[in-house]
């Protein structure tokens, strides 16, 4: 009797004795069955054949079965990828290069000869060609004209002909004759670089360079000495401007505002408003060009400011214009009855661009797949890849270099250096110290293959020779951004192509594209994954399995679920690689909630399936506790500002409440006010 009662204790509700009932071990073993070949030596003969089982019940959709571990996790309860229904839009193009030649300017013989033999460069761009003049003759200027036509020279030839033909000899004592504002640090670099070239018949103008990250006590010295051409990012001109004696703009009859409306979007129109101040108590006269390739309510209005009677030239107007004279007031209708202001922009002309719907799940997967197709079989390609926070950049170029370039050829030595040959991964963002940022911006400039992972501060201005590809694994929040983002290839007439990567409920946004006349066509993502058919190191493998010919969808889906467990037993490795991926993950989700308010019914936080999108950052399961993960944007939150009401309540007497007061509106560099704010700090517990 005990025996039985024992024999009934041990048994399933159904009667089975529980050894036979081992479907969890038996799907882990699966799992890394489709990485290790060794867990096939434990299996019993039975387990061995299940897989094939499962893919023949897989096929045949009718049978209600268990489901198949293999693709199930990566390929089931996606949701379904919508059409993209759009209309054809005439895409806006302006003529990059016009058939007119720099000798046909009045320009100095050496300034031509350095523009042909060191630049290189024998006929102008149109931009080149109706601003150049303009400038020469004096006048302001506010320019408009797509990415990558080449305004750096169109404000660079006249500027450098206007100095070295002054009566007087400029002297490098004689300080800043002209001032050049930047957005960021690299296109400081390379406005520099330019000017450096254009300026080589004419040693005695000193062109210098100002930028955060940088060295102020070796940059003061260099202004002690005298520098001509000043290039300057707003912020640490400003910071010059408050604490070094020995600037001054007493000679500056040049200034020139390059990327305008990404200035403004950085938010130093209040460092511009500085700067300007500076130059009008010392000098009310001088020579003003703003640049943009987009025109923003922001650039009209810093136009107003600082801009006297200016000329207006937009290279994608002129061309509009000639195309389709009757054609505007058709634009006018329109236009006014979107709610939003339309503005058209131009798109290089021998650029591509295509879009790509991809469930969450998959994303991390078909992105690989895309640059192994891409960088590794068909090679000869730089790519770069937009992300929308600077962890996510960490940690995709961590995951990618030891995934895809690194660890995983150790199975197959003979094969790796080719692979990682041509799977070189650098990282660009805001978060890097400077030095770094040079060395990879220099670094990246130089080779003729590579893959940039980089946040929007490679989106401006940057002139990257060879960039093939622009992918842009987060959407942009304003096709203005976007402009400028797939303005990183196709550069000058040159060959290029961009990807934008969508959600399938992000569809909506090819038809906001679509409004501002940016056309794209669809990349189907099943087109992408099979190229890892091309690659073994992804094939399952079975005994006695035949070599696999064509492209089977099934084992397409085979091999996507191996690099994914790839990717996923990488992350889970250690602690350190889970955090990593969750503080990504979790820099992804709040960037998603800085949508601006008119793309919210495309990009809302609560159309994510919080699951999914943790497997796209090779997590298993979505994490619990995101809200405990400190990342760059939920820093400031966990000091909440106390309200103003509440610290005038505590302020006694009028000193007191000036220094407040002063606090509050200065720009914070103020070491003496920061004082008074930390003792405010450290009393309030008490």
């Amino acid at each position: 009797k005990q025996s039985k009662a024992l024999k009934r204790k041990l048994q399933s509700p159904h009667g089975n004795p529980p050894l036979k009932r081992k479907p969890k071990p038996s799907t882990t073993a699966f799992r890394k069955c489709a990485t290790e070949g060794d867990i096939r030596e434990k299996e019993s003969p039975s387990q061995k054949s299940l897989p094939k089982k499962q893919l023949t019940e897989k096929q045949n959709e009718s049978q209600k079965s268990k489901p198949f571990i293999k693709t199930s996790s990566l390929f089931r309860n996606n949701p379904d990828i919508p059409e993209i229904h759009r209309k054809a839009v005439q895409q806006v193009q302006e003529n990059v290069f016009t058939t007119d030649s720099f000798s046909q300017l009045d320009l100095h013989p050496h300034l031509i000869s350095t523009i042909n033999n060191v630049l290189k460069i024998s006929s102008m761009t149109s931009v080149q060609k109706q601003t150049i003049p303009v400038l020469l003759q004096g006048r302001d200027a506010l320019v408009r004209s797509q990415t990558g036509s080449g305004k750096t020279l169109a404000y660079g030839i006249p500027l450098v002909q206007s100095l070295q033909g002054m009566e007087s000899k400029i002297q490098r004592s004689d300080g800043p004759y002209a001032l050049v504002l930047v957005p960021t640090r690299e296109l400081a670099l390379q406005s520099f670089d330019t000017m450096q070239k254009l300026l080589k018949p004419f040693a005695w103008i000193v062109p210098g360079v100002l930028m955060g990250g940088e060295k102020r006590k070796s940059e003061k010295a260099r202004l002690r000495k005298g520098i001509n051409i000043l290039i300057s990012t707003p912020g640490r001109l400003v910071d010059h401007i408050k604490s070094t004696e020995c600037i001054h703009f007493r000679r500056t009859q040049w200034l020139i505002i390059d990327e305008a409306d990404r200035i403004l979007d950085l938010g130093f129109e209040k460092d511009v408003a500085v700067i300007l101040n500076a130059l009008n108590a010392e000098r009310e006269t001088r020579q003003n060009v703003l640049l943009s390739a987009t025109l923003t309510e922001g650039v009209t209005r810093l136009a107003d400011i600082s801009l006297n009677d200016p000329i207006s030239i937009s290279i994608a107007d002129e061309i509009q214009k000639a195309l389709k004279p009757a054609s505007q007031t058709d634009r006018q209708v329109s236009s006014s009855s979107n709610c939003m202001t339309q503005e058209n922009f131009a798109v290089p002309e021998k650029l591509k661009q295509y879009v790509m719907m991809v469930p969450s799940k998959l994303r991390l997967v078909t992105l690989a797949a895309f640059i192994l197709e891409k960088c590794k079989f068909e090679k000869h390609h730089k790519m770069i890849i937009f992300f929308s926070s600077c962890e996510q950049v960490e940690f995709h170029y961590e995951l990618l270099l030891k995934v895809l370039a690194g660890g995983l050829e150790s199975e197959q030595p003979e094969r790796s250096s080719v692979s990682s040959a041509h799977l070189q991964f650098l990282r660009l963002h805001g978060n890097m110290e400077q030095e770094e940022r040079t060395e990879v911006f220099q670094e990246f400039l130089k080779s003729k293959t590579g893959i940039l992972l980089c946040t929007d501060v490679a989106a401006r201005g940057l002139d990257l020779p060879q960039v093939t590809w622009i992918v842009q694994y987060n959407a942009p929040a304003s096709p203005a951004e976007y402009i400028h983002r797939i303005g990183r290839t196709a550069r000058i007439g040159c060959h290029g192509n961009s990807l934008l990567v969508l959600a399938p409920s992000e569809a909506e946004y090819v038809s906001l594209l679509a409004s501002h006349k940016i056309n794209v066509s669809e990349m189907k993502m099943e087109k992408v994954l099979s190229s890892l058919m091309k690659d073994d190191r992804f094939k399952l493998h079975r005994p006695g399995s035949k070599r696999s010919c064509g492209t089977d969808p099934q084992e397409v889906r085979e091999r996507a679920t191996v690099l994914q467990t790839k990717f996923e037993n990488y992350v889970h490795s250690s602690g350190g690689a889970v955090r990593w991926a969750k503080k990504a993950l979790q820099s992804f989700l709040c960037a998603y909630t800085t949508y601006p308010r008119n793309l919210k019914n495309i990009f809302h936080i609560k159309s994510l399936h919080l699951g999914h999108v943790a497997k796209s950052f090779g997590l298993r399961d979505a994490p619990q506790n995101l809200t405990a993960l400190p990342t760059a944007g939920s820093k400031k939150k966990t000091k909440p500002r106390p309200k103003r009401s509440d610290l005038l309540k505590k302020t006694h007497g009028k000193r007191r409440l000036a220094e407040l007061l002063r606090s509050e509106y200065s720009s914070g560099m103020d070491t003496g006010v920061s004082k008074v704010k930390k003792k405010k700090k450290q009393r309030k517990p008490g």
